[in-house]
Formats: structure tokens, sequence, C-alpha cells
């Protein structure tokens, strides 16, 4: 591809806003926008100066000035309109959580490779500075041996019983809403651990309103995470070392600070994030740079896929199911 790949939005939600938002500033290519609504599209295509609006995903996905969907869906449609995409011959940049379940998300790795297009979760904290300036000091050994990791991600979100966050079917609940982002950090810092215990308390509709995590490693490192949707917490996080600790502001899955402690809490590093955007155009631009050949490296599709087993089993252990667990 000699030019700059062109983007196409599906789904015009408040995500999708603010992705739009962060590529148009920072100057990436947005083609196209499609809703399942005209009028949607429309409006979005106007709010953004995009234009091309789809009233159907499947326009959005055929058109030929569109080379990356931006899938942006609520989680219990991403894998069908992933595939969608993938089978017009789009790269796919996923929203997360990735899918419902890890089965899903194997099919968009398969059905990816197959179709020589590029797959990746949309797991934005990943790509910030702040995470990139932390798996290098993690790296260069300077807070020692990792052995802890903590990250709590909690909100106080609509209770209705109507709302997709308390309605199975939609893969409501804590864990893939918000207990992702812990996770996918744990598992950044860490691995993939070797075992995950989790106790959740559930709402009257059965999907998880808290849930508690441990990621235990054969080697004795652990992480400790938690997510829940009724509560407004801290959301914080911390990597904690044999020589020091890795303390992160309040939001850690957001563009923010940190501070690295010695041991004997002695300020070693300060790091402030100084950001004119939300941040979103990072993970746009690492999906470029694999759209023109370069290996990943921040997020492989394989983590995701092992990321959504995780997740999986964390259901299986606290009792939420969803219809999709019965796919074939």
């Amino acid at each position: 591809m000699t030019t700059r790949p062109r983007w196409g939005i599906l789904a015009t939600g408040g995500i999708a806003h603010a992705f739009a938002r962060d590529l148009l500033a920072e100057g990436f290519t947005v083609a196209a926008v499609g809703s399942r609504r005209l009028e949607s599209a429309l409006s979005f295509a106007a709010e953004h100066g995009i234009p091309t609006a789809h009233g159907s995903y499947e326009e959005l996905v055929a058109d030929p000035q569109v080379d990356i969907v931006y899938v942006a869906t609520p989680h219990s449609h991403h894998a069908d309109t992933a595939l969608l995409a993938i089978e017009a011959g789009k790269h796919v940049l996923v929203e997360k959580a990735f899918t419902l379940t890890q089965r899903q998300s194997q099919r968009i790795a398969g059905a990816a490779e197959a179709a020589g297009v590029v797959a990746m979760e949309a797991m934005w904290t990943r790509f910030l500075p702040h995470m990139a300036r932390i798996r290098e000091i993690v790296a260069s050994g300077a807070i020692g041996e990792v052995r802890t990791v903590i990250a709590d991600h909690t909100q106080s979100l609509p209770q209705n019983p109507e709302h997709r966050l308390q309605n199975p079917a939609l893969g409501g609940g804590a864990l893939l809403d918000l207990g992702v982002y812990p996770v996918s950090f744990a598992v950044d810092v860490l691995g993939l651990p070797d075992g995950i215990r989790a106790h959740a308390a559930l709402t009257p509709t059965g999907v998880d309103r808290q849930t508690a995590m441990i990621l235990d490693y054969a080697d004795g490192r652990q992480a400790l995470l938690h997510c829940a949707l009724d509560t407004a917490g801290p959301n914080r996080a911390a990597v904690i070392g044999t020589r020091g600790t890795i303390e992160i502001d309040r939001v850690f899955y957001a563009p923010t600070s940190f501070t690295v402690h010695d041991s004997a809490w002695q300020v070693v590093e300060r790091f402030e994030s100084r950001l004119s955007s939300r941040g979103m155009q990072y993970q746009a631009a690492e999906l470029e740079a694999r759209v023109a050949g370069a290996a990943p490296t921040t997020l492989p599709i394989g983590e995701t896929v092992a990321i959504m087993g995780l997740l999986d089993e964390v259901r299986r252990q606290v009792g939420v199911r969803y219809a999709a667990d019965d796919e074939a």
C-alpha cells in the first residue's frame, strides 16, 4: 500500500466519536462511517467532516475507499461485525472486550489469517506513552524482580435491569466492560499466568456486579485485580518489585502520570502524560504499521485470544454464562 490507509468507522456510539476525534486531529484519513441507521451515520459524518456515510454495516465494509474498519459496536456484536469486515477484505481494529468468548476471538483470528488481513484489539491502554515507559522501566530491572501487580477498574454505571450492562444476552457485567483493563494490564507486565482464581457478586439479572481476581504464576508472582460496575473507586495500579515500585495515578488505563519509588520509598522518577488528545491514535498508528508489514509488538492477536480465555475461565468460576458460550 503506497498511500496511508483509509479508515471506516463501524457504529456511531460514544467510543466511535472519541476515536474519530483523535484520528482526525492527528492527521489520519477517515474515509467513511457506517451505522444501522443512515440518519445516525449522516449526523456522525457531518460532525466530524467525514466524506461518506453508509446506512448499513454491509455498505461500509464494501466501500472500496475503506482499508481498515474500526469496530465500535457493543462487544456482543464484535464477532459478527469483525467477521463481516474481514470477509470483505478489510483489516480490523476491534474494540475491547474483543469478543464475548475465546471461541469467537479464535474465529476472528483464523479468518484474518486466512484472508491475509490484520486483526487487532483496540485495548488503547497498551499503546499509551505512560505504558511504553513502564515497560521500559520494568525491562531495565530498575525496580528489581517484579513480584506483584495490583489494579482496579470500578465505576458507577447504570443499574437499570434493561441496560445492556445488566443483560447477559448482551454480554453484560463488570468483567468484559471493566475487568478486561486490569487483566490486560497484568498480562502486559507479567505475561500470561499459569492459573487464575476469581470470586464475584452477581446482579439479580445474572451478570457480575463486582469481581475479584488473582492471577497466579508458577514462580510465585501474583496479580491482584478488581472490577465493579456500581461503585466508583480509585482506578489506580501498581507494579511492585524487589527494589522498587511503580505507582500509577488515577486513571491508570487512560493517559496519566506515575511515580517510581525505590525500596526506601524515595522518588526515582516522575512521569507526566502531556497529551492534547484522548490517546486513541497510538493504537491506530500501530495497526497502520502492521498493515504496512511491521511485526506486532504491543498486542499480538494471540495474546488477545489468550486473554479472552482467562475471562472465560473467570466467568466459569463465578457462574456467569452467555448464550455465546454454547456456540459451536
